[in-house]
């Protein structure tokens, strides 16, 4: 198997779309960020909801990681108003998982942001940076296989399952009910 390598841009990806800017966390994303991952909706197909404390060390990791590679899990947020509405971006899985290395494109959006073609906009976005300039030659997404929205999602974007692919995830007890995971892939085009 080759080396993986986990690419670096410097200066810092700039990523945007017509209605969206996926940007550096900030401090004041904290309190809208600690919400949306304790609304038990969002967090429906997790095993719980965040702690305001869980939620800040999250926007930490994502914070620094972007500081460190120049990409990662961007917040986004309207260009009209400025408003946070969550986060959609790249990152490199930290469970050991039976596709790592890998760089995995993940979401999570506040419930009053959902059917509006966001979520969608913004990974297309970032699957572009990571194919053009990143270089990547693959990019997964993966999800438990109750969350139908999430692949309805990775379907529009062009990404494939294979069931023979589903895995049981590492940090879910054996018969939790969102243990097993479906696995997409999309390649570069």
């Amino acid at each position: 198997m080759e080396a993986f390598t986990v690419p670096v841009a410097v200066p810092p990806l700039a990523v945007t779309t017509p209605r969206l800017i996926l940007r550096q966390w900030q401090d004041s994303d904290a309190e809208a960020f600690a919400e949306m991952n304790a609304d038990p909706q969002v967090m429906e197909f997790f095993p719980a909801t965040m702690t305001r404390e869980k939620s800040d060390e999250m926007l930490m990791r994502c914070q620094n990681l972007i500081n460190e590679r120049g990409w990662g899990i961007w917040a986004v947020e309207l260009r009209e108003s400025g408003e946070f509405i969550g986060f959609v971006g790249l990152h490199t899985p930290g469970y050991d998982l039976p596709f790592v290395p890998c760089v995995e494109i993940a979401w999570r959006l506040k419930v009053d942001a959902w059917g509006k073609g966001y979520c969608t906009e913004a990974a297309r976005a970032a699957l572009d940076a990571g194919f053009n300039p990143l270089g990547l030659s693959e990019i997964v997404a993966f999800t438990a296989l109750p969350n139908v929205r999430s692949q309805a999602v990775m379907k529009k974007l062009g990404m494939t399952c294979d069931p023979k692919e589903n895995f049981m995830h590492p940090a879910l007890e054996e018969g939790h009910w969102l243990r097993e995971h479906c696995l997409y892939r999309l390649p570069r085009p």
